[in-house]
């Protein structure tokens, strides 16, 4: 099969899935005013697939059709840089803030299906099954959600020893697969997915009792007794004008709750079955989470190349740009941007092969924009409040262009580097990139969506090889000693 068209995407959400917002279920997402901007976004990702064919896809290997390049198994630096210039152009469409656009979960699942002999158990091919399950979504081009945590409820005790029973977890095995009851968080694109992965909770006590609690499997979103809580919409129904909020309008994802009302998972969408083992540390030990960062450091390369922008577009509207403490604030813009340029580079320069030849992603200068973006992106948003300023707030609905004042907005709303339907238009987008509700949801995203900081901050220090930098303070100061006693004997 192959590709699909942006058509085929939309055709594709019209199924029985259960998605609940604001009280109400949505019939159809792909017309829903909450819903159908950001599918119609999604369907246009899907479009320049289509239409780039040389740029985003490659042959697929069971069939030969065009298939997703963010499906690729990359055998050298080179497949990575190609895989990372197709993402690329997807994460430039939507100026970064899609943040889990398909690709993002293609190459999640492409990382687990590179190392798929490890998933398998006595018991059961876990792997197999997996492989499997790459293939099928590779060659249906076919899109994911996933949910990996669970629900805030008593952050004081390990899941398996809550008073409440809301978690996920497994409560009956049959000879055709296992019945999962609960909840996790966060599905977001849930709205506009083909399937849900169960992802592995990777922070669960090594005993019995946390067992079921360990499994990953993916299941059809319109799987009956799977149903999905949203969060209300950020898109401005009340707006006069579309380009009063044309980040929100187009962008913005969607997060929810996902609840699996005892829904029967079959064995061969099953990836890891009451393995506590295996679910802790599986990402980073498959090399999976190295494909992660290379994806979402690419997200923010772009995420960061469009701030920058918004921010030089400010300044020069206003001319602020000719005062040198504006010049310095817009200097940091340009230090972001290519901080996360240079940690992708070195990523593939460093890479090498694991798991049969499929080259990773070095990842040191990956971590380094996984632990640092979340606050240079809040610092770049408050750059831009502080370059547009009072401008900011001021900036009245598109709409008043050609409304009955459209005379007084014409002549008080201009600025000396553009006339006032330009500045309006551009102090719109920063408001939504920085200060709307839109920005606010895309900081905290940032923020915890590749994990929980402090947690991460931890892993990065236990993990990271520090002996070769002990080594070398030690071999300093014998080397400073040694000189001060053939000093001291003379």
């Amino acid at each position: 099969m192959g590709i699909r068209s942006g058509k085929q995407f939309l055709e594709g959400l019209k199924d029985d899935r259960e998605i609940w917002v604001d009280g109400e279920r949505v019939k159809d997402v792909t017309t829903d005013p909450r819903f159908e901007g950001c599918a119609a976004t999604l369907a246009e990702l899907f479009d320049i697939q289509s239409q780039r064919l040389d740029e985003m896809t490659y042959p697929s290997p069971t069939t030969g059709d065009p298939v997703g390049l963010s499906f690729l198994e990359p055998r050298s630096a080179d497949d990575l840089r190609r895989r990372r210039h197709m993402v690329k152009v997807w994460m430039d469409r939507t100026c970064g803030m899609l943040g889990r656009s398909m690709d993002f979960m293609n190459c999640l699942l492409t990382g687990m299906a590179s190392a798929a002999p490890s998933f398998d158990r006595d018991q059961r091919p876990f792997g197999r099954y997996l492989r499997s399950y790459y293939e099928e979504i590779r060659e249906k081009d076919l899109a994911l959600t996933h949910t990996l945590v669970n629900p805030q409820v008593d952050r004081s005790r390990p899941v398996e020893r809550q008073t409440k029973d809301v978690a996920a977890r497994i409560v009956k095995e049959t000879d055709s697969g296992f019945v999962i009851r609960g909840a996790r968080m966060v599905t977001t694109l849930c709205a506009f997915s083909d399937e849900v992965m169960a992802a592995p909770s990777t922070n669960l006590n090594m005993n019995e009792d946390a067992e079921p609690y360990a499994f990953s499997f993916s299941i059809p979103v319109s799987t009956p007794g799977v149903r999905f809580l949203c969060r209300p919409s950020l898109v401005n129904l009340n707006a006069a004008s579309p380009m009063d909020a044309p980040l929100a309008n187009r962008f913005d994802e969607g997060d929810g709750v996902i609840v699996f009302d005892d829904v029967l998972v079959p064995w061969e969408r099953t990836f890891v079955y009451r393995d506590v083992e295996m679910c802790n540390g599986l990402f980073p030990r498959t090399g999976t989470m190295n494909h992660m960062m290379h994806q979402f450091s690419t997200k923010n390369l772009s995420k960061a190349e469009f701030m920058m922008g918004l921010a030089f577009s400010i300044a020069r509207s206003t001319k602020v740009d000719a005062h040198l403490h504006v010049q310095n604030l817009l200097a940091e813009m340009i230090n972001y941007t290519e901080f996360v340029r240079a940690c992708l580079i070195a990523s593939e320069a460093g890479a090498s092969p694991r798991n049969g030849g499929v080259y990773v992603p070095d990842a040191a200068p990956l971590w380094c924009v996984r632990q640092m973006f979340p606050q240079m992106f809040h610092r770049m948003c408050e750059i831009i409040q502080i370059i547009g300023a009072g401008g900011i707030v001021a900036v009245p609905s598109f709409a008043e262009i050609e409304g009955p004042r459209a005379e007084d907005v014409e002549r008080y709303f201009q600025s000396a580097g553009s006339d006032s339907r330009e500045r309006i238009r551009l102090f719109r987008l920063a408001y939504d990139a920085a200060v709307s509700s839109f920005s606010g949801r895309q900081q905290l995203y940032e923020r915890y969506y590749s994990g929980d900081p402090v947690r991460l901050a931890g892993s990065l220090y236990e993990n990271y090889d520090k002996e070769p930098y002990i080594e070398r303070i030690t071999s300093f100061l014998d080397d400073l000693e040694g000189r001060a006693r053939s000093s001291s004997a003379r």
